[in-house]
């Protein structure tokens, strides 16, 4: 496959697996279109023509020809400039990477993290919470990310790449909308009664399981295993964590439990002050499952895949 034929695939199975479902992406990509029209000239220099046709700003090709063949890859959950290095090395002992895929934005895909959170607003009128809440709640958080992203040294990892003629893409948010859907499906369909049940679930999953043996798997931080669970939601996709104000709301829609990656201890504490269970099932396991879901079919198509940096390798087709 080429270059630019993964990064379609895995913006489709984003797509694919949007929370928001596919009429509602289409429709802020029709909105970022008639943004894009009337804009001036002189605005359209700095313009990322990528947000017209793919949604999620922390998923892009970061460096390398898209048109270039990928035979073998090189993927990782967080790749920096070691892992970049790694894959000079694996060249050098005769296994040349075609093409390092970071899960983790880096780059122009990580100065951009906070456009993606938008999506949490519909995340949560999914729930319950009316729209022009949702918004308002999201709008403070939104900015503080944007804000902590300005100092980061973005291209450093991407820098080594181009140095080092290594091809280099972010897979985020369409790798964690296939970790919640696999999730939220399960769930739904198991109906869980207690946090106790949840747990199990979670480590009947072979990625969850090995980070268990870790001392990683997943764990109860609001609750207890007797604890009923009431409507389970999987909070995994959007960016990175929401708005401490949500749980206030969550609450009143009737969500009973929270499955996530992680939790602030900031957003911890308002989502006990509102009484809903937290579980957290795992940050790298969970992007490790999110991951999988994608990189199995590549793997189908007969391109080698060498995990790093984090990943539970764990193949379903």
């Amino acid at each position: 496959m080429k270059i630019k034929e993964i990064y379609n695939y895995v913006l489709e199975k984003g797509i694919e697996k949007d929370p928001r479902k596919r009429e509602n992406v289409e429709e802020v990509l029709a909105r970022e279109k008639k943004k894009f029209d009337e804009m001036k000239e002189e605005d359209k220099k700095d313009y990322d023509s990528e947000k017209l046709t793919n949604p999620y700003s922390d998923t892009r090709i970061l460096c390398g020809d898209p048109e270039a063949e990928v035979k073998r890859l090189l993927v990782g959950v967080d790749i920096e400039v070691g892992e970049v290095l790694l894959a000079d090395r694996l060249a050098e002992k005769g296994q040349p990477v075609d093409l390092i895929i970071t899960h983790h934005p880096e780059g122009k895909a990580l100065s951009r993290l906070h456009d993606v959170m938008h999506m949490q607003e519909d995340i949560l009128a999914r729930y319950g919470v009316p729209i022009n809440v949702a918004e308002g709640i999201m709008s403070s958080r939104i900015s503080e990310v944007k804000r902590g992203l300005m100092p980061i040294n973005h291209n450093r990892a991407i820098d080594a790449a181009k140095i080092l003629g290594i091809a280099m893409m972010s897979a985020h948010t369409v790798s964690d909308n296939q970790v919640t859907a696999f999730l939220q499906e399960m769930f739904d369909q198991q109906e869980p009664r207690t946090l106790g049940d949840i747990l199990k679930l979670l480590k009947d999953i072979p990625e969850y399981a090995e980070a268990a043996r870790h001392g990683a798997g997943p764990d109860i931080v609001i609750g207890s295993r007797d604890r009923r669970a009431g409507k389970v939601l999987v909070d995994m996709t959007g960016g990175t964590g929401g708005s401490e104000k949500a749980y206030a709301k969550l609450s009143q829609a009737g969500v009973g439990t929270i499955v996530g990656m992680h939790i602030s201890e900031k957003n911890r504490k308002e989502a006990e002050k509102y009484h809903i269970n937290v579980v957290i099932a795992g940050h790298i396991s969970s992007d490790s499952v999110g991951m999988n879901l994608l990189l199995d079919r590549l793997e189908n198509k007969g391109i080698e895949i060498i995990a790093c940096s984090g990943i539970i390798r764990h193949k379903r087709l």
